[in-house]
C-alpha cells in the first residue's frame, strides 16, 4: 500500500466496517502499551491515527477524568466506527479530530503525550510526521509507537519477509526520530508485540 494519504484514506475506508471484529483480540496489548507510556491523572494525550479508537479506553483510564483524550485520523470511515464503538466523547474515552497527523490543528507543546498503533509506516514522510508529533508535546512528553505484532510476525501476515530498509527496524527507526526531535528510550520487538518508547527532547520540534 502507498504511504499517500489519499490512499491510506482509501485502503482504510473500505475495511473499517468491520476492522475492530478482525482482531478482536488485540485489547488486552493496547492496554499492556498504553501502561508503558507512563501517563499521569490529569495529563494530555493524543492518539494519533487512531482508526476505530481502540486505544482510547486505555488512554482515558490512564489520565482520569481531568486527563484529556484526544483521537486523530484521515480517514472518516475509521472515526464513525469509534463513535458507534461508543468511544466518543466524555462517556466513552476522548474527542475525536478528522485531521492528518502531519498537520495537527493542535498548538504548539500543549500535550504530555503520543500514542501511535501502526502509524510509522503509514506516514508519506517519516521525519516531517514525527516533527509534527514533538511540536504538539511538551519538552520531556513521551511518544509511544505499537503494533501488537512484531515486524517478522506482521510481515509473515502479509506473506513478505522484514528486511532492512523497515522503518521500524531499531537503526533505522533510531535516527528518524532524532531528526524529528525524538530520543528513543526503549525498543521491544517481539512476535506478539512492537513498542518503541521515545522522550521529545527540548528545543526540537519546531
Amino acid at each position: 500500500m502507498s504511504d499517500d494519504p489519499t490512499d491510506v484514506r482509501a485502503f482504510f475506508a473500505v475495511r473499517a466496517a468491520d476492522w475492530d471484529s478482525r482482531f478482536p483480540d488485540d485489547g488486552p496489548a493496547y492496554a499492556a502499551a498504553v501502561e508503558e507510556l507512563d501517563l499521569r491523572p490529569g495529563d494530555a494525550v493524543l492518539d494519533a491515527g487512531c482508526g476505530t479508537g481502540r486505544a482510547l479506553p486505555a488512554l482515558r483510564a490512564a489520565v482520569g477524568p481531568s486527563g484529556t483524550v484526544l483521537g486523530a485520523d484521515l480517514t472518516p470511515e475509521m472515526l464513525e466506527q469509534a463513535v458507534r464503538a461508543g468511544r466518543r466523547g466524555p462517556g466513552g474515552a476522548g474527542a475525536l479530530l478528522l485531521a492528518d497527523v502531519g498537520r495537527l490543528p493542535l498548538r504548539d507543546g500543549g500535550l504530555d503525550a503520543v500514542f501511535g498503533a501502526g502509524l510509522v509506516s503509514h506516514l508519506a514522510e517519516p521525519v516531517a510526521g514525527l516533527r509534527e508529533l514533538a511540536r504538539v508535546v511538551r519538552p520531556g512528553g513521551r511518544l509511544a509507537l505499537f503494533h501488537p505484532l512484531g515486524r517478522a510476525a506482521l510481515a509473515a501476515r502479509h506473506g513478505r519477509r522484514v528486511t532492512p530498509d523497515d522503518l521500524r527496524a531499531e537503526p533505522r527507526l533510531r535516527p528518524v526520530l532524532a531528526q524529528a526531535g525524538w530520543r528513543l528510550v526503549s525498543y521491544v520487538d517481539e512476535d506478539d508485540r512492537y513498542l518503541a518508547l521515545a522522550v521529545r527532547e527540548a528545543g526540537s520540534g519546531r
